[in-house]
């Protein structure tokens, strides 16, 4: 089942921009705000949550080819 992510934007009196990622384990945070990172500046500050240090959930799809009805004895 899927998690919801939620990215939180702050903006702080001196126009410096916080963001915060919740729902995303591992350096799942730091893929999905990239992008806005790069857009925004340089980063002068980064504190990681607890959230990143747990191991990301994975996905495994198998996909079986054939059935058994098609063998010949």
């Amino acid at each position: 089942m899927a998690v919801k992510q939620e990215i939180e934007f702050t903006i702080n009196p001196d126009g410096s921009v916080g963001i915060a990622v919740k729902g995303a384990k591992g350096k799942k945070c730091t893929e999905i705000t990239q992008e806005i990172e790069e857009a925004l500046g340089i980063v002068t500050n980064r504190t990681y949550t607890s959230e990143y240090y747990q191991q990301e959930e994975q996905i495994h799809t198998s996909l079986n080819v054939g059935s058994d009805g098609d063998k010949k004895d």
